[in-house]
């Protein structure tokens, strides 16, 4: 499929953003009131910069954008929806938590039960994020048991980068930050590597002559347009295999670049400012990748055997 922009920023500056603002939660609940407020207030704006940026990217491909609000309507059976009413429930609890874990609001008693809400609201969040393409039968890719972990492990991922860096910056930082960022990085190496080679080993079960009912054999006669449409666009687009391995060693390049800078971190946490760019870089090209290798069952009505 056609990787949209619009799309691959929302699911990476979001998915970053709830994972800053869930361990800024985690923090809030273990340790009350934060030392530095300023850097509590930065490293929250950073979070809700993130969110608030994905989510309105994620109406630039709508053709009518203005109407993006009736998407709120239909929780009871799609995940677009539910992601969108969760995303705006997480504002009110992250907002009073933010108020009152930086002392803006004197009410030590709400950080803990408010920060545990923060993070769990988060965690639904990118999980509704990832369930609104795993649930789609007609992309087989999409439709894969490993699709809602990954986005959460990037999000903790990238989440957990950006708090190193920030926390370096105030003189927060703390061995655990790199340590939670660095497992969190492997987890998505190795959610990747059996996620890549799920797509790659599974049986193409979509065919033309299945959705035909004709059985073996079947095969297109004449293509159905003479130019090319916008589901031929959208839906056809393909990236060459040769391409997509050497894209997905480049993921792979820049995780790998993520953990050491994150092990460098023992000489001088300043590392954390090459581990940051380098895991968001990465999780740019692999939700990149996650779209463009997704070939969508409509490819059979263009003359695709199998999708």
């Amino acid at each position: 499929m056609n990787p949209a922009y619009s799309v691959i920023l929302f699911t990476t500056a979001s998915g970053a953003g709830y994972g800053l603002l869930a361990l800024l939660g985690l923090v809030g609940f273990n340790h009350g009131t934060v030392s530095n407020p300023v850097f509590g207030l930065v490293a929250a704006v950073i979070a809700l910069g993130l969110i608030t940026l994905g989510l309105l990217s994620s109406t630039f491909h709508l053709g009518r954008p203005e109407r993006a609000w009736r998407a709120f309507s239909q929780w009871r059976s799609s995940w677009l929806s539910r992601e969108g009413v969760v995303a705006v429930a997480t504002y009110l609890p992250a907002l009073v938590f933010i108020a009152a874990w930086t002392n803006i609001l004197p009410a030590p008693g709400l950080i803990a039960p408010l920060g545990i809400a923060t993070a769990v609201l988060c965690a639904i969040t990118v999980s509704c994020t990832g369930k609104i393409y795993s649930t789609l039968a007609t992309i087989r890719a999409w439709n894969n048991p490993y699709t809602v972990p990954v986005y959460l492990a990037f999000s903790l991922a990238s989440g957990a980068g950006l708090l190193t860096g920030i926390a370096t910056i105030f003189g927060r930082y703390q061995i655990f930050q790199p340590a939670l960022a660095a497992v969190a990085t492997l987890l998505v190496v190795l959610l990747k590597y059996l996620y890549w080679r799920s797509i790659d080993n599974a049986e193409r079960t979509h065919t033309m002559a299945a959705a035909t009912g004709l059985g073996a054999g079947v095969r297109q006669w004449e293509v159905p347009h003479t130019s090319e449409n916008y589901i031929m666009k959208e839906m056809g687009f393909a990236v060459a295999r040769k391409h997509a391995l050497k894209l997905r060693n480049t993921v792979f390049l820049f995780l790998l670049l993520t953990v050491l800078a994150l092990a460098a971190c023992q000489i001088t946490p300043w590392f954390s400012f090459v581990a940051a760019p380098a895991v968001l870089f990465a999780a740019v090209l692999e939700r990149w990748l996650f779209f463009a290798e997704a070939q969508h069952v409509v490819s059979l009505f263009y003359g695709a055997e199998k999708a």
